[in-house]
């Protein structure tokens, strides 16, 4: 792996109490001593529902929150107790989007894409010449002098990813960046996060709670619950190996390729054979391994239900069979089944049954 550019040491972030009138009698721990390690030049991901921590933990990146007790490390500084004139240099090097996107109504599209680099001192041609570069590289050169009321969401946010990365930062932040987008829209705004990634080599990473958007870009995630990590690894390994029950939930709504109770009952009216869940990987069985599972017992196999989709651009899902043989067949076909992948057999609409998988 590459050197580490963020690390983060037993790292917590308390917010006092306030009075009863501000309803909040009790500190609150939002993170909770975090420990992890981002590299250089990988998109993380950071995923979490709603009051998980994972966007203060994100803003102890940049230092808009301090920590409590533990530390922060970012590009080779040591956050921790650092004064505001200190920070400027670190800030300067790490770029950030928003989910409301935060651009000046008053400006232009160029305005915005130039507003840090006057902050920055940047001479008025070395700007232009900045600005127009950046609008190119996000697709937007012809929205120039066009103002933020005239542009779509996904334009909006794709003149922030240009402001973002002004500077030129070795770290781009995004918070809930696609969360007001339509599906359409996220799948282009993350294509173009990859393209910063690839193109540029700056780390990326990405706070969300939604799976669709780790599965699509991530190389790895942490997933956040009630301030702390409690699961951490390659996002295809959390994808088709998840441990905890939050990252089951998260990767449920995300795939949504194993049938329901209601859409197995449809199933089973509909196809009297045995009906069977089985996992697609790069790991366990390819699809062209089941059916030739299934060719061999002399058992004839049917997708029903399921998809294959990509995680962190490799395969994985899972296909629901109806196999049709008699009886022998059948159990010889299962049995050769679980031997290359996870099944589940839900049974026949006579005999329904559900067995547990190591999915």
């Amino acid at each position: 792996m590459s050197e580490t550019i963020i690390s983060f040491r037993d790292a917590v972030k308390e917010f006092p109490a306030r009075g009863r009138a501000r309803r909040r009698t009790k500190p609150v721990r939002a993170v909770d001593g975090v420990t992890l390690d981002i590299a250089a030049g990988e998109i993380f991901g950071v995923i979490g529902y709603s009051g998980a921590g994972k966007s203060t933990l994100v803003r102890l990146v940049n230092a808009l929150e301090t920590t409590t007790a533990g530390s922060v490390v970012v590009d080779g500084t040591d956050l921790t107790g650092l004064s505001e004139a200190r920070l400027r240099p670190v800030r300067a090097g790490i770029g950030m989007i928003f989910q409301q996107f935060n651009l000046l109504r008053s400006r232009t599209v160029a305005g915005n894409v130039a507003y840090p680099l006057e902050v920055a001192g940047w001479s008025r041609a070395d700007r232009d010449a900045r600005v127009a570069e950046l609008l190119d590289f996000v697709g937007l050169s012809g929205k120039a002098a066009s103002y933020p009321s005239a542009l779509s969401g996904g334009q909006k946010q794709r003149v922030g990813i240009a402001r973002a990365l002004a500077t030129s930062p070795t770290i781009l932040l995004a918070d809930e960046a696609t969360s007001a987008l339509d599906p359409e829209t996220t799948a282009d705004v993350l294509a173009l996060l990859q393209r910063v990634n690839r193109e540029l080599g700056i780390t990326v990473v990405v706070i969300t709670h939604e799976m669709e958007v780790v599965r699509s870009i991530c190389h790895r995630v942490a997933v956040m619950e009630r301030g702390r990590v409690v699961e951490l690894g390659d996002a295809y390994q959390v994808f088709s190996a998840p441990r905890q029950p939050v990252t089951r939930r998260f990767v449920a709504s995300a795939l949504r390729d194993a049938p329901s109770t209601a859409v197995l009952d449809r199933l089973r009216a509909r196809h009297p054979g045995r009906i069977v869940t089985v996992r697609i990987d790069e790991v366990a069985g390819s699809s062209a391994q089941v059916m030739g599972v299934l060719a061999e017992r002399g058992v004839a196999g049917t997708i029903v239900y399921g998809g294959i989709t990509e995680v962190a651009e490799r395969p994985y899902g899972s296909l629901t069979l109806e196999l049709v043989g008699d009886d022998a067949a059948v159990r010889a076909a299962l049995d050769g089944l679980r031997a290359v992948t996870a099944v589940v057999d839900h049974g026949t609409a006579a005999a329904p049954a559900v067995e547990g998988s190591d999915r």
